[in-house]
């Protein structure tokens, strides 16, 4: 019996499940193969004792319609970083993935399917450096990996940050207010740009195009003078002025190595406030809710051909690539291509025409 390892890494998000069912699903095709998961990324793999379960029919059932994973996940560590804590009490991290992949030939894994963004995907392609047969599978709410016109749990992020706008744009009303809505994104703006398009937005603010609060407060008096009495903006957590940066703060967590954002839509209210701006205002950090909930039907179904397309990778061996959604098509790149570069908003791209073509302004 060959058996194939599902992995689930980085942050959470919507139609990770149905990815794992997928795989089965298409496995159970084929009678000499055996699905099986590590508990929390490679953690389960790297840990005394081994936590691994068996992915079955019954395991996978239903699944495909529940938010984040049944095989938990964990942006910390990893077989190249793995947490150690000093005699000093601090922490420093370890390379353990050669006891890694030991570990797997024990166990008798013949391939490795890695779930996650672009973090996961830099380990897959480490590891298949190592001679590991690995193949991965781009997951992110953020849509920042390059190589795939789209990764499942981008549309789902984007159907709630475009409902939480439907929702602020009524009190906005009553209140005759200007409502900041902060929404996830990193260093792209994609869930911002596809929520203020759905939602009308007034103000989309992203990353990619950084804004003049001078212009803004112009902007903001002129939709007030003219009557309308209220104003939607989003703003993306990485977004900054043109003079300053983005907002963060340093991670004090054991073993995570990004900035953890947030807050961003304080600081624009008084960037707001001191550029001159008196009317009244609001903000909503959506935070992960965004990662919650049920994918919507067009995550379930690409999460769907992401775990079939990769389960039959697994067969042709088709190893060191990452599956890729190119319109209309399913297909495998190298992860080398996959990592890189960063899928930034392009300012002069046709979906930033389209809201320039829509009235929707970037403070720019």
């Amino acid at each position: 019996m060959k058996r194939v390892l599902v992995v689930t890494g980085g942050g959470d998000c919507p139609g990770l499940n149905a990815v794992i069912r997928a795989i089965v699903k298409r496995a159970m095709h084929e009678k000499d193969w055996e699905v099986v998961g590590s508990i929390q990324a490679f953690d389960g793999i790297l840990r005394e004792p081994t936590e691994i379960v068996i992915l079955d029919n019954k395991a996978v059932s239903g699944i495909h319609v529940r938010g984040g994973t049944i095989l938990g996940t964990t942006n910390k560590g990893g077989p190249f970083a793995w947490p150690v804590k000093n005699d000093d009490g601090t922490w420093s991290g370890v390379d353990r993935s050669d006891e890694m992949l030991r570990k797997l030939k024990h166990l008798g894994i013949d391939a490795v399917i890695n779930i996650g963004g672009d973090g996961s995907q830099r380990i897959s392609q480490a590891l298949y450096e190592k001679g590991c047969n690995i193949i991965g599978i781009p997951k992110t709410i953020d849509n920042d990996l390059s190589g795939t016109d789209f990764t499942f749990g981008f549309q789902t992020a984007v159907q709630t940050a475009t409902e939480a706008v439907d929702k602020l744009v009524t009190t906005a009303a009553s209140h005759n207010r200007v409502l900041i809505l902060e929404v996830m994104g990193r260093d792209a703006g994609w869930i911002a740009l596809h929520a203020s398009i759905a939602a009308g937005a007034e103000v989309c603010l992203i990353p990619e195009i950084p804004y003049d609060p001078v212009k803004l407060v112009k902007r903001l008096n002129e939709r007030f003078d003219k009557g309308k009495g209220f104003a939607n903006i989003v703003i993306a957590e990485g977004a900054k002025s043109v003079d300053g940066s983005m907002h963060f703060r340093e991670s004090t967590d054991k073993s995570y190595a990004n900035k953890h954002l947030g807050g961003v839509a304080y600081k624009l209210m008084k960037e707001l406030k001191d550029a001159g701006l008196e009317v009244d205002m609001r903000e909503t950090v959506l935070g992960h809710l965004q990662r919650g909930g049920m994918p919507t039907a067009n995550d379930r179904i690409l999460a769907a051909q992401f775990g079939v397309k990769a389960f039959e990778m697994v067969l042709e061996k088709d190893f060191g690539k990452m599956v890729a959604y190119h319109h209309p098509n399913v297909i495998s790149v190298p992860l080398v291509e996959a990592i890189g570069k960063y899928n930034y908003v392009l300012p002069d791209s046709d979906i930033v025409r389209t809201a320039y073509g829509l009235g929707i302004c970037f403070g720019n």
